[in-house]
């Protein structure tokens, strides 16, 4: 009964000074998380052009789609350690090492002299970013009470958006600097670094985390003295992994929910992240600087995925967390087939990627969202890291096959019409997925 009780009072009932500070913090995180992404994605063309030797330009979208590979590799193995940890040394602590780690490496890729040092160096910066995701989720999540945790969830999935469309800005800045400006969209990836400071003074771990290291500690020394173990010291005791994998129930959600990460993830980052270029194409059949048009194509997009992510938050704790997601899968599927198949006009793609990027970016918001209300304390970082992050591994031949498409069947429409119908398996598993979760209290 202690136990239940303490479980009771560790979770929050109203918001406070520690919830609005959490939120900060992992906004900020992820903030900058959206903006090393997108850098790459905005510079990386010309870049290669730069690196990579003449007679190999003509298989720029290939080259392209390994940086972005190799970044979801690094991306998915941060997170999933990441995730790990943050479960064991707290989510505070590996926020301001995951945001250190890929500051550091996003400015060392100003000074990538080849196509390998850059692929590595995206690796290394993939760490980082895959890291922060977890941590900042979980103590948001942790932090603030059921009635406003969707709202609070979503505008932290905003922050991701507003990095893009700040990368996007800052592109549109940089640009006209030359053959070698990328470099510079880089190294203002340091920057970031700074945000730790007050992450360190001002932000602490929820007191939901501290119950359950202080409930794990004490069923270690239970073990350790030779006392039995109660099934509450099992269920806390044990490597957080396998007692995800070992649960059936958690099995089988895990499972489901990996499905619906895959269908988010391998189309945003097959598809999605070929729409500046392709903008780019459009725009130079019409004369235009094509760079112009990747700029502006990065801003529209993304700021109708801010505008996704907010009213996502908002039908989820109106309507629901599944039927808002749901409406975010079909959106996302028909807009893919309007954008790259309808649109020929740079002016009219800008505002219909605008509108694709309200589902295609704003439908992220489910998994801060949902994900912590679907699994106990003890393992939420692990649990959440993994659905997060493990689709990213099969993510990474996403960008492969689409530069494979792109150079050998038609163009970006036809690669982006192929691979934007995995949104199917959103529209399919999400009913079955896991039990609706509006205004309950996040697990103990």
């Amino acid at each position: 009964m202690a136990t239940i009780a303490a479980r009771e009072r560790a979770r929050p009932q109203a918001l406070s000074g520690a919830s609005w500070r959490a939120l900060v913090a992992s906004f900020l995180g992820w903030l900058f998380d959206g903006y090393e992404t997108y850098a790459l994605i905005l510079v990386a063309a010309v870049a290669l052009r730069q690196l990579l030797p003449p007679d190999q330009l003509a298989s720029l979208p290939i080259y392209i789609g390994g940086l972005l590979a190799v970044t979801l590799v690094g991306w998915a193995t941060g997170g999933i350690i990441a995730g790990v940890l943050a479960d064991y040394i707290g989510r505070k602590r590996v926020l301001m090492l995951s945001i250190l780690w890929y500051a550091l490496f996003t400015g060392l890729t100003a000074f990538a002299t080849s196509y390998a040092s850059f692929m590595i160096l995206r690796f290394l910066t993939g760490l980082g970013l895959g890291a922060e995701w977890g941590p900042g989720t979980a103590i948001l999540g942790e932090s603030w009470p059921p009635r406003s945790r969707g709202r609070a969830a979503s505008v932290l999935q905003s922050a991701f958006a507003m990095g893009l469309v700040l990368a996007s800005g800052v592109w549109l800045y940089v640009a006209p600097f030359g053959p070698s400006a990328w470099r510079y969209m880089f190294l203002i990836g340091v920057l970031p670094a700074l945000s730790v400071l007050w992450i360190r003074t001002s932000v602490r771990d929820s007191d939901v985390w501290l119950a359950a290291r202080e409930r794990r500690q004490l069923a270690r020394s239970r073990l350790a003295s030779g006392q039995t173990l109660s099934a509450d010291d099992h269920a806390v005791g044990g490597f957080t992994v396998k007692q995800i994998v070992s649960a059936p129930d958690l099995r089988r959600r895990l499972l489901l929910l990996l499905v619906l990460s895959l269908s988010t993830v391998v189309a945003w980052w097959a598809v999605s992240t070929w729409i500046p270029f392709y903008a780019g194409e459009l725009g130079a059949k019409g004369g235009s600087n094509a760079q112009h048009w990747v700029a502006l194509a990065g801003l529209y997009y993304n700021l109708g995925g801010i505008f996704g992510f907010l009213v996502f938050g908002v039908l989820a704790d109106t309507w629901g967390r599944k039927p808002t997601m749901m409406l975010y899968y079909v959106g996302a599927l028909v807009l893919v087939l309007v954008l790259f198949r309808a649109v020929q006009d740079p002016s009219t793609f800008l505002v219909v990627a605008a509108v694709n990027g309200f589902f295609t970016v704003g439908q992220f918001a489910w998994m801060p969202v949902y994900l912590p209300e679907l699994f106990p304390t003890a393992v939420r970082g692990s649990a959440i890291s993994l659905v997060f992050d493990v689709t990213r591994y099969v993510a990474a031949a996403g960008p492969l096959l689409a530069g494979w498409l792109i150079v050998n069947l038609g163009g970006v429409s036809t690669a982006a019409s192929v691979i934007g119908l995995v949104y199917i398996l959103g529209v399919v598993v999400t009913p079955f997925a896991a039990p609706e979760t509006k205004g309950r209290p996040i697990p103990a």
